[in-house]
């Protein structure tokens, strides 16, 4: 009995230990590829501006004629176009001579180069194969 397991595990290793027969891949070359893209860099500023773009006699006006509108509307008071006039056009000019702010983004567009995918290319079997992959 011995004798067959040492005949056996001697055969086995006999079998396993000959040259593999299988045709190994060679020239193998591994490539990387790149792609243009297009990147957006936002830039934040603010642009402020005096006032509503009128002139004072012409804010005053705009304001004079909505105040006498309102102040001959009040039942009961005399005059009252008149003051709600002068009120009204004093307040709509001194309330636009602020300063109002808006914020605006601009996107400034520049060219960039990234990876994209690598390539390896082999014999094998005396075909040619190239396969893609990403690292």
């Amino acid at each position: 009995m011995n004798k067959l397991i040492s005949l056996t595990t001697l055969s086995i290793i006999v079998c396993l230990s000959g040259p593999a027969m299988a045709t190994q891949p060679h020239a193998a070359k591994v490539s990387d590829h790149y792609k243009a893209v297009i990147v957006k860099i936002p830039t934040e500023y603010e642009v402020c501006t005096k006032g509503n773009g009128k002139t004072d006699l012409e804010n005053f006006i705009t304001g004079g004629i909505v105040g006498g509108v309102i102040g001959n509307n009040i039942p009961g008071e005399q005059g009252g176009g008149a003051l709600g006039a002068i009120l009204g056009g004093a307040l709509n000019a001194e309330a636009n001579k602020s300063t109002k702010c808006t914020k605006h983004i601009h996107y400034e567009k520049k060219m960039d180069t990234i990876y994209s995918h690598s390539t390896i290319t082999f014999n094998y079997d005396g075909k040619s194969y190239t396969v893609r992959f990403k690292k």
